[in-house]
């Protein structure tokens, strides 16, 4: 018999691949997952930022119409006692204007004309020393006490509520806070003085040949001006700010 001869094979040295594949799956993995925060961080900051804007909006559009209330209440007693006045007759404007037609050009809320930049908010530096004679102003110098004016400062409106436990808390946050100058919100009110032919002035309703005559909507200006409002109010983040400008005006009621 012839004897069995068996023989050792030379182990197998590992050559590292499935090391290298898991690896590289980890690596993917985390960057899937780094991206993904990413995205979630970014959507929520977006989503963040738009509501914030959303409020700054709201705050806004509410200074508008507190400063329209504030136009309504002009010949009203007592409204904006010991501060600038609005004119209650056409007699009145240039007194008036005269008397807003100094540096910064706004004085409790009301101004003349704005005759230099018209988005003076996107200025926040101060103006240089012969800005007087430039015209120009800036966000700082008119978003002050006695230039300015607040919500609820000449309407009485109140931004705050009374709860069950007669405590009161902030209808609008951004609107009660006043703790300086960039935060809460400011309104001004330009005067724009229309010719005294204005008063008498008419819109067309109907033109059409059938009608006999023509029906005619007495715009009934007196005094004989408009007002611009702006509208500025910052949001919960300090980089939040929304504008709103309208053209608003008071006519006087049919007796």
């Amino acid at each position: 018999m012839h004897p069995i001869s068996t023989t050792k094979s030379a182990p197998r040295h590992q050559q590292g691949i499935a090391l290298f594949v898991v690896i590289v799956f980890v690596m993917l993995s985390m960057l899937l997952a780094l991206w993904a925060s990413r995205t979630a961080i970014f959507n929520e900051m977006i989503v963040g930022n738009d509501a914030d804007y959303q409020r700054a909006f709201e705050a806004a559009q509410s200074l508008i119409q507190d400063a329209e209330m504030d136009i309504q209440l002009t010949s009203e007693p007592g409204h904006r006692a010991s501060k600038a006045e609005l004119p209650l007759e056409t007699s009145e404007i240039g007194n008036i204007l005269n008397d807003l037609n100094v540096f910064p050009f706004c004085k409790d809320g009301l101004c003349v004309k704005r005759r230099g930049k018209q988005d003076f908010w996107n200025n926040t530096a101060d103006a240089d020393a012969d800005a007087a004679n430039n015209f120009e102003t800036s966000l700082n110098q008119l978003a002050a006490a006695d230039v300015g004016a607040r919500y609820g400062e000449f309407t009485g409106a109140s931004f705050e509520v009374t709860s069950d436990d007669e405590e009161e808390t902030p209808r609008n946050a951004i609107l009660a806070d006043r703790s300086a100058a960039n935060r809460g919100g400011w309104y001004w009110i330009e005067v724009l003085k229309y010719a005294d032919s204005s008063g008498g002035s008419s819109l067309i309703v109907d033109d059409s040949p059938t009608a006999q005559p023509p029906d005619l909507l007495d715009l009934k200006l007196n005094p004989s001006v408009v007002y611009r409002i702006t509208a500025l109010a910052y949001g919960l983040k300090p980089s939040t700010l929304a504008v709103i400008q309208e053209t608003y005006a008071r006519t006087r009621l049919q007796d």
